[in-house]
């Protein structure tokens, strides 16, 4: 597990430090304020790998650098390991262009799954991807760990050498041979999908479908899904957000169904401990599910890891994700990391904020998370409650402005906003007519 993380001269901010919660870790901010680059230091802490190094056909994971070239850089860690927490202070090396580490294989912080914003995954399992030390060199003994672009995610990644066994078979292979044997990972792939499904009055719950072919010219076997309103469909002809909860379902399923069976073939036993971390939750995902994506992704990964310690780091845009999080937030398990932008000139700062329920995700937009001055959905009608709650604060306002506002927001606000109960009186005290 992350327990910490402090990074000086390296990333937006002169210095940004995290202490994490040891289930569920929330991070917010606006574009461009560092929250995917903490989730790749975070990742990086955990396995000493970037995903880019593993992977060069990714387009995220690139390696930190630091921010000002002429200053040292480091990055210090706290790392709950197998048997013991490893406390740590990482060093830029300008002539290397890389971090210092401590020699040989990472700490094993046991399972760890990186969601990436665009559809990438990656998977470090202590059990298949680890290296020793001998002398001063580093011997790889497994795969750094597995890096996966979006295509990869579906189709598999081949061995860069020839004859040699794949990588990983991907999404499309794996799902449709679980399927034809039946086996305990059709079932856990079943499973993950209903849970990840939104379960509602609506219906919603994705269900595995028949295997399907998409042409005489395709001889894949392509799984398909079946919903409340429509299917068969296949996989691939469903829409963005169904595939990224699919993927998600089976990203979760191969990496603890391959991490069983490694620790089998060496003799050891599963990992206890898994960390999950996930960029932009909500990304593709109508309202709906993402009012129930964060709960089903704190309570299914325990159950497809049977029961291991399970700690989440999220980052997230959407007020309907924290809103959800409201019945079982608990300070002692949980915490909410803002980064914002503050003083003249603006900095980047990173705070740990009290999370208080405010009973509707609309008010969560003028919370710490989104910074807006109102819930409103339009700048139009933000600017125009702005102007008119100016007006109510002065002492003896003038006739003529008040109803220049009033108009201003007729033209933008429906006649079922609150606004209107406390803007009309004062229309009226103030001589004019609502």
């Amino acid at each position: 597990m992350l327990e910490r993380l402090k990074l000086q001269n390296v990333g937006p901010a002169p210095e940004m430090e995290l202490d994490f919660a040891q289930r569920v870790n929330l991070i917010t901010g606006d574009n461009g304020l560092g929250k995917s680059f903490l989730l790749d230091v975070a990742w990086w802490a955990l396995t000493r790998r970037w995903p880019q190094e593993v992977n060069r056909r990714m387009t995220s994971g690139l390696p930190a650098r630091p921010t000002d070239r002429k200053r040292p850089a480091t990055i210090t860690l706290g790392v709950t390991g197998k048997t013991k927490t490893i406390n740590y202070i990482s060093t830029y090396a300008a002539r290397d262009e890389a971090w210092t580490g401590k020699a040989g294989r990472p700490w094993n912080p046991g399972l760890v799954i990186y969601a990436h914003a665009d559809g990438s995954f990656s998977v470090w399992d202590p059990a298949r991807n680890y290296w020793k030390k001998k002398g001063d060199v580093d011997i790889q003994e497994r795969l750094a760990a597995y890096v996966f672009t979006p295509a990869e995610v579906w189709n598999g990644i081949k061995a860069d050498v020839d004859g040699a066994p794949p990588i990983c078979n991907g999404l499309l292979y794996d799902w449709s041979s679980w399927i034809r044997g039946r086996d305990a990972n059709a079932a856990a792939m079943e499973s993950a999908l209903r849970a990840l499904s939104p379960l509602d009055e609506m219906g919603g719950e994705l269900k595995p479908g028949p295997l399907l072919r998409l042409s005489v010219n395709d001889a894949r076997d392509i799984p398909s899904l079946v919903t409340s309103h429509a299917g068969p469909v296949p996989i691939l002809h469903a829409s963005s957000g169904v595939r990224r909860v699919t993927a998600l379902a089976y990203m979760l399923t191969w990496s603890w169904a391959e991490h069983r069976l490694a620790a089998v073939q060496l003799g050891e036993e599963p990992t206890t401990q898994v960390v999950m971390l996930f960029d932009e939750v909500e990304s593709h995902l109508h309202p709906r599910w993402q009012r129930v994506i964060l709960k089903a992704l704190r309570d299914l990964v325990g159950v497809l890891h049977d029961q291991a310690s399970v700690q989440l780091i999220v980052a997230t845009h959407s007020p309907l994700v924290l809103a959800s999080a409201e019945p079982w937030f608990d300070p002692k398990k949980d915490a909410w990391f803002d980064i914002d932008l503050e003083g003249k000139p603006p900095r980047v700062q990173l705070r740990k904020r009290t999370y208080t329920p405010r009973g509707a995700a609309g008010y969560w937009l003028t919370s710490e998370a989104f910074d807006l001055a109102t819930d409103r959905g339009s700048v139009e009608a933000e600017r125009a409650i702005l102007q008119a709650r100016a007006l109510l604060q002065e002492p003896t306002p003038q006739l003529a402005e008040v109803m220049k506002a009033h108009a201003a927001l007729r033209a933008v606000l429906p006649d079922v906003d609150r606004f209107w109960v406390r803007w009309n009186a004062f229309v009226e005290q103030s001589g004019g007519q609502p």
